[in-house]
């Protein structure tokens, strides 16, 4: 419990700078198009960059464009406490995914200026690259590789649908900084998150102790059939590509439903390589996910989709090929952390509930290293990668308070 239980995050302020960086990349629907190191990315950066400088806190930037703004603590022998998110967005994003956590870890630093409130330890404010994988591969770029889950050369080399690296567009927006991936130490860490999910909203509870992460699997893959005339190629000789891809579709769905409610599986993106309206689909690629909270069910899923995939490609005389090029398993978060994140929600006065996230987040990737655990708040109807996608103030606010008394327990907190 906080020996400070009366303090309290400026609402207006934060709900102010989470209106203000909107406008970078903002859309005609009100969401946020701004996909990372994009030039709307380098523009939020440097808006992030001046307002963590004037509430005194120092920056860095390591080679993959993560940022790091660090607030002394009274013991500086300690690893600091790092809390934070991400600042980039989804194609047709909202103004609340990953940017809540971000401003408001700013916010929490400039409520302790304000109160004159020193912490033991340091505290670094974090803005990871590439959360959303919505340019570049994998998503959680910036975070899975500060962790040694890739190398900052793979990541670097890494290119998006225009062939543009992650190294040329780091150096487009001038954020390939001097700092080593992975050399910023810290001793925890807590990410606060819309949950872009419905059920604190259903349950009327405002905080969601996160306790739990989904496992996650991704693929890439392409089915290789044979292109010929739509109006002279008789049905039971086509090879078709598209057909294929729907009957594998409803297979991913089928698998889902059966492991269910603890399972679920996603086919995101579909393109034919060359697509015209009386050519019967030759070549498709195709990306595809499973997500569980249970290992075991993550590995049913994958076998079974390479089950389902072999007598589909057999069936229909076509070649399936897929690329497993991403797996996370299931996150298990810190027992103090969440035992300080629910005790901040406690002295509070907010209800609350534990919860598992089932979207992925930089946390999961910190999770392997330092102690951590996740705040959620509710987010409209549970609508998140939408430009529909909405929060309430009084909830942003309540997050970052239980935010300001989880770090102020972790880190030890009282007037200067």
């Amino acid at each position: 419990m906080t020996a400070l239980p009366n303090l309290r995050i400026d609402a207006d302020r934060l709900w102010d700078t989470i209106m203000e960086t909107a406008r970078f990349g903002a859309t005609p629907k009100g969401g946020v198009r701004r996909l990372t190191l994009s030039k709307e990315d380098g523009q939020v950066r440097d808006w992030f960059r001046a307002a963590c400088e004037e509430a005194g806190l120092t920056v860095t930037v390591d080679t993959l464009g993560n940022m790091f703004a660090l607030r002394p603590g009274q013991d500086m022998t300690k690893a600091p406490l790092g809390f934070g998110s991400h600042l980039d967005t989804q194609p047709t994003g909202g103004k609340f995914d990953g940017v809540l956590g971000t401003l408001a870890a700013l916010e929490v630093v400039r409520t302790l200026n304000d109160a004159g409130i020193a912490t033991e330890a340091p505290l670094c404010v974090c803005n990871w690259t590439n959360e959303e994988g919505s340019r570049f591969t994998p998503a959680l770029m910036g975070s899975l590789a500060h962790v040694g889950d890739f190398t900052a050369e793979d990541i670097l080399a890494r290119r998006d649908a225009g062939v543009i690296t992650v190294g040329e567009a780091l150096d487009a927006i001038g954020y390939r900084g001097p700092a080593t991936v992975g050399a910023q130490t810290f001793s925890g860490f807590v990410e606060l998150h819309i949950e872009q999910g419905p059920i604190l909203e259903a349950e009327g509870k405002t905080i969601g102790v996160v306790e739990h992460g989904q496992g996650i699997v991704w693929y890439d893959g392409r089915i290789t059939g044979f292109e010929s005339h739509a109006g002279s190629t008789p049905m039971h000789l086509r090879r078709d590509a598209l057909a294929t891809l729907s009957e594998l579709v409803l297979a991913i769905e089928a698998l889902a439903v059966q492991h269910g409610p603890n399972a679920v599986g996603t086919v995101g993106e579909a393109v034919i390589a060359t697509p015209s309206r009386n050519v019967i689909p030759g070549e498709i690629t195709f990306s595809t996910e499973f997500r569980s909270p249970d290992a075991g069910t993550l590995e049913t899923l994958h076998q079974g989709l390479q089950a389902k995939i072999a007598e589909i490609a057999a069936r229909r005389r076509v070649k399936i090929a897929l690329d497993l090029i991403w797996r996370k398993e299931p996150t298990h978060f810190d027992p103090t952390v969440i035992a300080a994140v629910r005790g901040a929600a406690e002295t509070l006065g907010l209800s609350n509930r534990p919860m598992i996230s089932g979207a992925g987040h930089d946390a999961f990737s910190l999770a392997g290293i330092v102690p951590t655990a996740m705040i959620f708040v509710p987010c409209k109807d549970g609508v998140s990668h939408n430009e529909l996608e909405s929060a309430e103030k009084s909830d942003c606010a309540a997050g970052a308070d239980v935010l300001l008394h989880t770090v102020l327990t972790l880190a030890g907190g009282r007037p200067a």
